[in-house]
């Protein structure tokens, strides 16, 4: 099989769970053996094509379970970041209710041991960042790994895909990594592959994000599902889908020189290209580029990583949180509410 394949398909809310069941049949039937799945949250709160929606995860439980892999031995993942809460994030998203209603156990990696990895791939910057040691997930050791992220744009990447999603699995201090991060998720991604005996990477593009990503969106539908073993070619395939160019963008260069994934995958018929390649920043994402990008290292660490520290962080949920997504991202989300995805995603979290 040829992993560098990126299969993709039209879907509609009424036949989205169907339709990503057609999608993994291009691939082998896991085996019952402990298998993680790497939620991606972007946004403690809910706001379309940000973090993973609940028909996805259910796609993939749906999938897994019905190849023969026992509720236990499906490890679904995420952490919490600097600028999100992981518990409140799983329940606002589904998640919590779909894993209940397959008895399957959310592991929130806040509450995970963490051990020291020694990679034996030559890191671009990781043991610089972190000399003491990287420290990733015990849990996550040696298993296969489906990751599951969603069709968007990124004011750091330019789009965050699968590559970006395992960011995730580093301890909170990841932020370290942003003056660096192109390099730094490449590492990430040397690091995946070896540790994890087998990876797919899925994409829900059932809405796209664009604009300052990955909260900060405009969004439309796109009505698209991806899948992959080659995360740099489904990242460079949503690039495209986005209406940017993959060659442009530095993780996927640098990831197709170290043959760790192919830029330009074949087709079998024509990607759809939504124009979005305009680059835009949000009052705060300037801030953020002014500071890792346009002063010294050590002026980042007094500002980012010493006891004034949580004033970057409370800044950005005010902006956020308080004033971007009251004023900005509620007539948005509105409009998504009364759109057919979004009249899907509340029947996977209304109470009634």
């Amino acid at each position: 099989m040829n992993s560098n394949i990126v299969h993709y398909q039209s879907t509609s809310p009424k036949t989205v769970l169907s339709d990503y069941q057609k999608l993994f049949s291009n691939f082998p039937k896991p085996q019952n053996t402990p298998t993680v799945v790497k939620l991606n949250l972007s946004w403690t709160k809910f706001y379309p094509a940000v973090s993973t929606p609940p028909w996805h995860f259910e796609a993939v439980l749906r999938w897994l379970l019905d190849s023969g892999l026992s509720p236990k031995n499906i490890i679904p993942v995420e952490n919490r970041t600097v600028v999100t809460k992981v518990e409140v994030g799983a329940k606002n998203h589904g998640w919590v209710k779909i894993a209940k209603k397959y008895g399957v156990k959310i592991h929130y990696l806040t509450q995970e041991k963490y051990v020291p990895y020694h990679p034996k791939s030559k890191m671009l910057v990781l043991n610089q960042i972190f000399p003491a040691g990287i420290l990733l997930p015990q849990i996550i050791m040696n298993k296969p790994l489906i990751t599951l992220c969603t069709l968007k744009s990124h004011v750091f990447t330019t789009i965050t895909g699968s590559v970006k999603n395992y960011f995730g699995m580093l301890n909170t201090n990841r932020h370290f990594c942003h003056r660096r991060i192109h390099s730094a998720i490449i590492d990430l991604l040397q690091i995946q592959k070896e540790l994890h005996p087998e990876i797919l990477a899925s994409m829900d593009g059932s809405v796209l994000g664009f604009g300052p990503g990955p909260r900060a969106m405009e969004w439309q539908p796109a009505n698209l599902i991806l899948a992959s073993r080659d995360e740099i070619a489904l990242d460079a395939t949503a690039a495209r889908i986005i209406g940017f160019d993959p060659h442009q963008i530095e993780f996927l260069k640098l990831g197709h020189r170290l043959k760790l994934g192919n830029i330009d995958p074949k087709y079998s018929h024509q990607l759809p290209n939504f124009h979005h390649s305009a680059r835009k920043d949000t009052f705060a994402s300037r801030g953020q580029k002014l500071i890792y990008h346009h002063t010294p290292e050590w002026f980042e660490k007094i500002l980012l990583r010493s006891p004034i520290t949580p004033w970057s962080y409370a800044a950005s949920n005010l902006y956020h949180d308080s004033y971007w997504y009251n004023l900005v991202g509620k007539p948005r989300l509105k409009n998504y509410l009364q759109s057919d995805w979004g009249k899907l995603f509340n029947s996977y979290v209304s109470h009634a």
